[in-house]
């Protein structure tokens, strides 16, 4: 990977607010780098969570801690208009309960003191082609599932020797699976909501002769905790209830489940209120470093051209800590800065009685 473009190009991310290509960049710096070199750039060899791991690692090292969090969450860039792939495909948004056409990428941040930073990806694509059967059509299906790759991240962490107390994730990841490879398999500690029908037992002996009722039914305070047995779960577990409040008013409840048995209510929550940090990092890879921006073809480009916008947000990331400002304050100041230019160029032509 040539690290000099890899910087000129997620500057030239960060920095644009249109359509970012390779003839875009290189008439920016006045063909000192040729169209065809950026190209070659992005289509030369795949960039793997690896290489991302290997850019980020002088970074984490310094500040990684024993209760750090491992957030691993997914999210997908709606590409309406670009051809379809098994990379740009349709994918389920549960957020919007719908399926939408797009991108959609798994990331693992490692989230520590006020930083949060990528440390793993997945791109999820879909190579294969199943017969659905409730309508008979053919669609695209991904040969691993998100659980998969959620291990998969997980097991790496721990091969690369990052530190972490807790892993964080939403419902689609708190399957019984999951809970039994974090806490059994690597003795590690998990905080995942569940969804009220999950079915629960209120006492290993109402776990061993199988007497499960689902968690709506559980009479349980607010932020209070409670000792419970889930079905394919061999140990006990923690069960919080927390009541909240929606934007139109309304109220809900978040049932959080963890295998720390040591932690009260608040605890749990302060701890999983962490999560909310890849929902930042997804706004901002979308907003901020030109995910949605570049118009590349091959599968290999758009998967590249992602991975420089990874690159692009850890850059933000290290400039939000040493300017104190947000990714989208910096991005606003970008934008004044360029229509300041622009309007003085503007002028310029005027005076010389250019046409503007």
């Amino acid at each position: 990977m040539d690290k000099e473009l890899l910087d000129i190009y997620s500057d030239y991310l960060i920095s644009s607010f249109g359509l970012t290509t390779a003839t875009g960049l290189s008439t920016l710096l006045n063909g000192q780098i040729s169209h065809d070199k950026i190209t070659r750039f992005l289509s030369g060899s795949d960039f793997t969570s690896a290489d991302l791991w290997g850019l980020v690692k002088p970074l984490v090292r310094p500040i990684q801690s024993e209760e750090a969090v491992l957030i691993i969450d997914d999210s997908i860039e709606e590409k309406l208009y670009t051809d379809e792939s098994e990379l740009i495909c349709w994918h389920w948004d549960h957020s919007l309960n719908r399926n939408v056409k797009g991108v959609n990428f798994l990331s693992c941040l490692y989230h520590t003191q006020d930083i949060a930073l990528p440390v793993a990806f997945q791109l999820i694509q879909k190579s294969e082609w199943v017969t659905d059967k409730k309508t008979g059509k053919q669609r695209r299906v991904c040969p691993k599932t998100k659980n998969d790759y959620f291990r998969e991240m997980i097991v790496t962490c721990l091969k690369n020797q990052l530190p972490f107390r807790y892993a964080l994730a939403d419902s689609w990841f708190g399957s019984a699976e999951n809970m039994v490879f974090v806490k059994k398999t690597h003795q590690k500690d998990f905080i995942f909501p569940l969804k009220d029908n999950r079915k629960l037992a209120l006492s290993e002996e109402d776990k061993l002769a199988g007497r499960y009722v689902s968690i709506a039914t559980v009479k349980i305070e607010e932020n209070a905790t409670v000792t419970i047995w889930l079905e394919g779960v061999e140990f006990p577990l923690l069960l919080c209830k927390q009541v909240f409040t929606n934007k139109d008013g309304s109220q809900g409840i978040l049932y959080l489940v963890t295998s720390d048995t040591t932690l009260d209510g608040p605890q749990m929550q302060t701890i999983y209120q962490k999560r909310w940090k890849i929902e930042v990092y997804h706004k901002s890879l979308k907003s901020n470093a030109s995910f949605a921006k570049s118009p590349t073809k091959t599968i290999r480009t758009q998967s590249n051209h992602f991975f420089v916008c990874l690159w692009a947000y850890v850059k933000l990331e290290g400039l939000r800590l040493k300017t104190k400002m947000n990714h989208f304050s910096m991005k606003a100041k970008i934008y004044q800065k360029a229509l300041a230019s622009a309007f003085e160029q503007l002028q310029q032509l005027k005076a010389t009685g250019v046409p503007a």
